[in-house]
């Protein structure tokens, strides 16, 4: 997408959402007198006056897009971490129904967030007539089947990121959507927090001109030790690691801000060939990477490096570099750019660092949005009903996964091969 259809989405989502909250207030404002002055004739302005507020907020409702979320166990998954309260807390969307694959658990999930229906089968969830669009996030070997089953059943769908265990798998699924002509988004959504996209405006402005290096690292600590529920991971070939979550997540943010590579050399590295399982006291063999290296040029002409690591103790976190012949930018945060807020800082020319605040516009999202995890995802729901109310494409689509996808493949093949390899841009 160019730098004008990015200053022009955003410009128009933040019109429209301030001229969204303020027609809302608005009406809100009327409904309240108009209660209150009925309630002049009653003993308690709850027997009238908020019962009708209440259902001027039920009919706001029926023009919700109507959710449904696969995997919403809330004892464990990202789900209960971002996705369910981000969609409480849209205004853009009803959570209309929740799975799991058991009904106590759907049942439970359904009572703490306020969906009206559970469901233990998500083919039953998908086939609903009150579901619009359904989100997917359960572990990434089971992305494939429902997000197709969704696509396949007209569904507007939003899948986490990664997208499908193989690249092959993302391609059968963007191939799908475009055909079924349903908007689809993935989980990328570093792409949708503020502070990423006011860097990336920032770089598209000139604030650094021409950019001759960045770096990106993200160092997380705890790299030996986890619960038996996340060993799955250690399996490569199930496509859940530092290499497709950490490193895709991170790499991603860095190609939205400065462009992609044209050429890289990486080295993909398992340091920790066992993992111990505080729970069950058992060790368990890893052959799942968990130290991600890449250099390379980019498109532009400059240089840019990466270093992603799942490491024993404690990490330093994230940091984004870019130096421009005009200037600097600093992006750091204690977690990373998809899951938290992020600090800024700037130079121009030979000046000192100074830290640079956020601008409102880049913030879609009304002020009860849960800050940490549920914001940035908070973010991309706004995206993402946007996109089904306009019937625009969404930003970032299925197609982009596939394109990040094959991306990661070519940091595998860079480092099985030992050399530098032009990267895959189709």
């Amino acid at each position: 997408m160019s730098a004008y259809s990015c200053d022009h989405i955003r410009d128009s989502a933040y019109i429209s959402r301030i001229h969204g909250r303020v027609k809302g207030l608005y009406r809100l404002i009327c409904v309240t007198i108009r209660a209150l002055r009925q309630a002049v004739n009653f003993p308690t302005i709850s027997m009238v006056g908020w019962g009708e507020i209440r259902r001027f907020q039920g009919a706001q409702m029926a023009d919700k897009i109507r959710l449904g979320i696969i995997g919403a166990n809330i004892h464990r998954g990202w789900a209960p971490r971002a996705h369910l309260p981000a969609v409480v807390a849209s205004p853009e969307f009803e959570l209309t129904a929740v799975c799991t694959t058991r009904q106590e658990s759907a049942d439970e999930a359904r009572q703490k967030f306020g969906a009206r229906l559970a469901f233990d089968d998500y083919h039953e969830l998908i086939d609903h007539p009150d579901i619009d669009a359904v989100a997917v996030s359960l572990r990434v070997p089971a992305h494939y089947e429902p997000t197709m089953a969704a696509l396949n059943a007209g569904k507007h769908v939003y899948t986490e990121w990664p997208l499908g265990r193989t690249t092959a798998e993302a391609k059968e699924m963007a191939d799908l959507a475009q055909a079924k002509g349903v908007r689809n988004m993935v989980g990328l959504q570093a792409r949708a927090n503020p502070g990423i996209l006011f860097v990336k405006d920032l770089v598209s402005s000139g604030y650094v001109g021409d950019v001759m290096s960045c770096h990106v690292s993200r160092i997380n600590g705890g790299g030996l030790e986890r619960t038996s529920d996340r060993t799955w991971q250690r399996d490569v070939d199930l496509g859940a690691n530092t290499l497709t979550i950490a490193c895709g997540h991170t790499i991603d943010a860095l190609r939205f801000v400065v462009g992609n590579f044209s050429h890289i050399s990486a080295v993909v590295s398992n340091q920790s060939k066992e993992w111990f399982e505080v729970d069950t006291e058992q060790t368990v063999e890893v052959t799942s990477p968990d130290n991600i290296l890449v250099s390379g040029k980019l498109v532009n002409g400059g240089v840019g490096s990466v270093h992603v690591a799942s490491n024993p103790w404690v990490g330093s976190g994230y940091r984004m570099e870019i130096y421009g012949r005009g200037g600097t930018l600093i992006v750091s945060s204690e977690g990373s750019a998809n899951t938290s807020a992020v600090r800024i800082q700037g130079a121009k020319g030979g000046n000192t660092l100074e830290d640079l605040e956020v601008p409102g516009k880049y913030r879609f999202v009304l002020e009860g949005m849960p800050e940490g995890e549920p914001y940035n995802v908070g973010q991309m729901y706004y995206q993402f009903g946007q996109s089904i109310s306009s019937g625009n494409d969404c930003q970032p689509d299925f197609n982009e996964a596939v394109e990040l996808h094959r991306f990661i493949d070519d940091i595998r093949e860079s480092s099985d091969r030992g050399r530098e390899i032009a990267v895959d841009t189709k």
